[in-house]
């Protein structure tokens, strides 16, 4: 017997695995026509997605000031408190809310020089360290975020002040939840009249609807929890509205 040249060897056995290849994805496409024939409902899942921009800002700041007495202490913020008011009010910020003020009674240790014994002993110091955080709510975020980057003034007049990252809010979501999960029924409907017209059926009625999670995440991202994410850290964001649907077959 003549042995076969090594390429066409090759060639012989490549194509035998081609065949085989293409049977198995053929048995494996006709079970599954055949389980969507022969099946009296399926279940599917739908979403719809929508891309957004955050329509409410939500920043904060503190005034932290700290003296050996409280007298000494609420003096010295009520002074910060006048610079911070006018400042805000310079950037056109009319609506900042003062929370009330919390107040830290501090024990200092300090050292302490004796006469007798010409040695360091330790001595407490109780000091008061009072903080103020400022909220401002604004629809007009491009003018808080303008604020927000001039705080550095406050810094250079010589007050303890911090500001924390803002939150960006998309406050129809209640509104929009609605349509969004009708969009995703539509959605569900569509993918299983696609998936059973290949098995030669079609869609009778639907069977039951189940909500799944509304998740609010940064634009693009593909991030979600099993309760629904609401995000607050991106002024874009993507929302999707997710429904899980039966439906029996005709």
């Amino acid at each position: 017997m003549t042995s076969l040249p090594k390429p066409h060897l090759l060639g012989v056995l490549a194509g035998l695995f081609l065949a085989s290849g293409l049977i198995i994805s053929t048995t494996l496409l006709t079970r599954t026509w055949l389980k969507v024939a022969d099946a009296e409902s399926i279940s599917v899942t739908g979403s719809a997605r929508r891309n957004v921009s955050s329509d409410l800002v939500i920043w904060r700041g503190s005034l932290t000031v700290e003296s050996p007495t409280l007298l000494a202490s609420q003096g010295v913020l009520g002074q910060q408190e006048a610079i911070a008011r006018k400042f805000l009010n310079a950037q056109g910020v009319t609506n900042a809310q003062f929370h009330p003020v919390v107040i830290q009674r501090i024990q200092v240790r300090s050292s302490k020089q004796t006469s007798e014994a010409d040695s360091e002993t330790e001595s407490p110091t109780t000091r008061f360290r009072l903080s103020r955080t400022i909220e401002v709510r604004s629809g007009d975020i491009d003018a808080v975020l303008s604020m927000d980057a001039e705080t550095s003034e406050l810094v250079n007049q010589g007050i303890e002040f911090a500001s924390s990252t803002p939150e960006f809010i998309w406050t129809k979501a209640g509104e929009a939840k609605i349509e969004m999960l009708a969009d995703a029924a539509r959605d569900a409907r569509a993918r299983a009249e696609q998936i059973v017209s290949q098995g030669g059926r079609s869609i009778a009625r639907m069977r039951s609807a189940k909500m799944g999670v509304f998740q609010v995440t940064p634009l693009y991202s593909t991030q979600n929890t099993w309760d629904g994410m609401n995000d607050t850290t991106s002024r874009e964001k993507t929302v999707t509205a997710v429904v899980n649907a039966s439906y029996a077959l005709q």
